[in-house]
């Protein structure tokens, strides 16, 4: 799945360290019976005013950052930029994030249902994590090579991402970013600026790997911008009027405005900000950076492990799925020692069978129609809105990764799962089942399909945190040993080696910011032991810029392993998996402590 994370995004994708406050602990302990307090207010009311405040609080959040609204599938805000890097308006938005925590305390949460308990707690959950990040300057780092402003607006440019451009409204609003992306472009170096006088400042490693990107959006003339791409494609049934004045505005925004600026901004990287650059890899190197990094563990996993714990436990996996790679390697015709069997794979020409684009897409049709055999028997609970499976534009073919994209809250467009594919000779076939488990069904789209179909605040439709999400996706992979569809040992090896990564990632993301780690040895640690040559580098740098982002799929999807494994026991022969799966689906995303509480609830009402 696509994520975008700014760093002076304070919202939704944190994670509270604060899990001891009242509705959490409530939610975890069964319910003492004892005579409640007369309540100040009625039920309806306490609904009222849950639902003012929700409204209010998801509001103030996208138009701080309307481009991660965007992401998630909020199209209102399409034609703002926001002020997420701005510092004055990043402290504002704390004093709101104060008093929506304040109004919210003073809610009569007994009084409301279940259903809007839960709304409740996760609003409570969210705020906490939101003021979890005010001490630490993210703002100072608002850009590096994985995510910034001008290259998320130039991914948008064909029309094929978050912001659609099928209308004159959308055009116009597309517009209207690209006239306002200048000022965050120098706000931008104003923040960096400030962060080359504090010792706030990326690793110069990945100031020279996004360097080259923001080279590439600077063009000779306007109608050689990626961001006139529009232009290029301009529908056929706009009139001769709006296809004139769009061509002319655009032609002059482009000019006047936002190449000056992106020249700005690839001189100053290149002049300025690499020579500031640090040579230390990890969080810890910076001020606070030990707790800021902790923040952003709770942020990535919804949880209040530790970086010590979450490591121990990624060596923990590492061994034991090398165990597994013993096993199925020799069936594979494999005889080597196991950590080398994903380099002996990657080399097999007949684990590269295809020839064109279609081929690779055909296999993945072929999966979902067994899919739509099989699920039935694990799944009650199923989107209505139906799943497309797409090739990825050419236009972002070289920097996508395979990844699912919702539906339209309106309806209006389907869940789609994304297969990029730059060069088909290249493509592998082992990785092909787990991935579209993950990113297809009953991955992503069972999940955030559902999410789109309920009834629920747009705090919680366009927002959600990573540790569920990717838990989930995760955890659905692991089902396709109960369909038989790792009866192929290619698959399965396919299944284990997407499952390695991930255990990889939580043994690197940690070593980086804790213990030390270089750029260097990461990339060593994740060669050696998933036998990765180049993308080893691309993946460690992605730890380095999003720190503790990656932690959440592991950790998410042993949660929910561990949730059923826990029900199976207590339950014995009342166990219903379909059951399971629609327990854990049924209320949207939730933090994994709420889901942890909502399945121990559900196992004592079985029993």
């Amino acid at each position: 799945m696509k994520h975008r994370f700014t760093a002076g995004t304070l919202g939704t994708l944190a994670a509270s360290l604060l899990f001891a406050y009242a509705p959490l602990a409530q939610a975890a302990q069964p319910a003492i019976k004892a005579a409640a307090p007369a309540p100040a207010v009625s039920a309806p009311q306490a609904k009222q005013q849950l639902q003012v405040l929700a409204d209010q609080y998801y509001d103030a959040l996208a138009r701080f950052d309307p481009v991660n609204a965007t992401e998630s599938g909020d199209n209102r805000f399409d034609d703002q930029l926001g002020s997420s890097i701005v510092p004055a308006a990043r402290a504002k938005q704390f004093v709101l994030y104060h008093q929506f925590q304040k109004r919210l305390r003073a809610i009569a949460r007994q009084q409301l249902s279940q259903h809007d308990q839960i709304n409740y707690d996760i609003l409570d959950y969210e705020l906490a994590s939101a003021l979890s990040f005010e001490r630490f300057p993210e703002h100072l780092l608002p850009l590096n090579q994985m995510d910034s402003m001008p290259v998320t607006l130039a991914n948008y440019a064909g029309g094929e991402g978050s912001q659609p451009l099928t209308s004159v409204k959308e055009y116009n609003a597309y517009l209207s970013r690209l006239g306002q992306l200048p000022a965050w472009i120098d706000q931008a170096i104003a923040n960096m600026r400030v962060g080359m006088q504090k010792g706030i400042v990326l690793p110069r490693a990945l100031t020279e790997s996004a360097l080259p990107q923001f080279k590439k959006l600077v063009s000779d003339t306007p109608q050689a911008s990626v961001y006139y791409t529009p232009i290029k494609n301009l529908p056929a049934s706009f009139s001769a009027a709006d296809k004139e004045r769009l061509t002319q505005t655009y032609t002059v925004i482009i000019q006047a405005k936002l190449m000056p600026a992106l020249q700005r901004l690839a001189t100053f990287m290149e002049k300025d900000y690499l020579p500031a650059g640090r040579s230390s890899s990890g969080w810890s190197a910076l001020p606070d950076g030990a707790a800021w990094y902790q923040a952003r563990v709770a942020s990535g996993t919804t949880t209040d492990m530790t970086p010590e714990q979450i490591h121990a436990i990624g060596l923990k996996e590492v061994a034991r799925i090398q165990e597994q790679f013993a096993i199925v390697g020799p069936k594979m015709g494999y005889t080597g020692p196991a950590a080398g069997l994903p380099t002996w794979v990657a080399a097999q020409a007949k684990y590269h069978p295809f020839k064109t684009d279609q081929e690779v897409l055909d296999v993945y049709r072929k999966l979902n129609v067994v899919l739509d055999s099989k699920l039935p028997a694990l799944f009650t609970l199923v989107p209505k809105a139906p799943l497309d499976l797409r090739l990825e534009p050419e236009l972002s073919r070289d920097t996508a990764a395979d990844h699912y994209t919702a539906p339209a809250a309106d309806g209006s467009r389907p869940g789609v799962f994304w297969s990029v594919v730059t060069d088909p000779k290249e493509y592998g076939s082992t990785g092909m089942t787990t991935l579209f488990l993950h990113e297809g069904k009953p991955g992503h789209h069972f999940h955030l399909a559902l999410v789109q179909e309920m009834d629920l605040p747009n705090f919680r439709r366009f927002g959600g945190n990573n540790a569920f999400t990717e838990g989930w996706a995760l955890y659905a992979e692991t089902l396709g040993k109960e369909m038989g569809l790792y009866d192929d040992p290619a698959q399965y090896f396919g299944h284990l080696n997407d499952e390695m990564l991930r255990a990889v990632r939580l043994v690197v993301d940690t070593g980086l910011h804790t213990k030390g780690w270089t750029r260097e040895q990461t990339i060593q640690y994740m060669r050696e032991t998933l036998g990765y040559d180049a993308v080893a580098k691309s993946e460690t740098e992605r730890y380095m810029a999003w720190p503790g982002q990656a932690l959440g799929y592991k950790i998410g999807a042993l949660k929910i392993l561990e949730l059923r494994q826990r029900a199976q026991q207590a339950l014995g022969d009342k166990f219903s998996l379909p059951k399971f799966h629609e327990v854990v689906l049924s209320d949207g995303t939730l933090p994994l402590k709420l889901l942890e509480a909502k399945v121990d609830r559900w196992i004592a009402q079985q029993q």
